[in-house]
C-alpha cells in the first residue's frame, strides 16, 4: 500500500474514532452505573449502624466524659436526628463543663423531644451543674410529674435538695 493510498484510509479512520469520543458522557460512568458511583469517597467515614452511640455510650458508663463527648460528637454529625445521639452529647457536654455545647443540644431537643422526662431531667441536671438551683427544680418537678417512678429524676431530686441543705453560701 502506497503512502498515498494509506492517507485516506488514516483519514477516514480518524472520522471513525472520532464518532466515538465524547466530552460529555452526561449521567454515566465507564461501567455503566452514574457517574456518581465513582466518586472519591475516600473522606466519608462508614459507621455500622448505631456504633458510634454504642461505643459513646460505654465511655459515659465508664465515666470517660471527655472521650463519650468526643464520640457523641462526631454521633450527632453522623445521626443529626436522633434524639439519643443528642441527649448523649449533651449530658457528656455537660459532664467535661462545655455548657455551651450542652445548650446546642438541649436546643436540638427541644425541637426533638420537648416533653420526654429524660430530657426534662437532663436538662435539670444541666442547671444543677451550674448551681442555677432553682431551675434544676422546675425541670426536675415537670419529669417526675410525667414519671414519678423514675429512680434517676427521683435521685437528682434528692441530691437537688442536699445541694439546698449543704451548699455553703458565702
Amino acid at each position: 500500500m502506497s503512502l498515498s493510498q494509506k492517507v485516506p484510509l488514516v483519514a477516514a479512520l480518524l472520522i471513525i474514532l472520532s464518532g466515538c469520543q465524547s466530552d460529555s458522557l452526561g449521567e454515566l460512568s465507564t461501567y455503566g452505573d452514574k457517574a456518581f458511583t465513582n466518586d472519591d469517597l475516600s473522606d466519608v467515614s462508614f459507621y455500622r449502624d448505631d456504633e458510634l452511640l454504642k461505643q459513646a455510650q460505654v465511655q459515659f458508663k465508664a465515666k470517660n466524659y471527655g472521650k463519650a463527648y468526643s464520640i457523641y460528637r462526631k454521633a450527632v454529625a453522623v445521626y443529626p436526628k436522633d434524639p439519643v445521639a443528642w441527649i448523649g452529647y449533651a449530658a457528656s457536654a455537660d459532664m467535661v463543663g462545655r455548657f455551651d455545647s450542652a445548650d446546642q443540644g438541649y436546643r436540638v431537643l427541644a425541637g426533638m423531644i420537648p416533653g420526654r422526662p429524660e430530657y426534662l431531667n437532663n436538662v435539670g441536671y444541666s442547671y444543677l451543674l451550674r448551681g442555677n438551683l432553682v431551675a434544676a427544680r422546675r425541670y426536675f418537678l415537670k419529669a417526675y410529674e410525667l414519671d414519678p417512678k423514675n429512680e434517676t429524676t427521683v435521685n437528682n431530686l434528692q441530691l437537688l435538695g442536699n445541694s439546698v441543705s449543704f451548699a455553703k453560701r458565702g
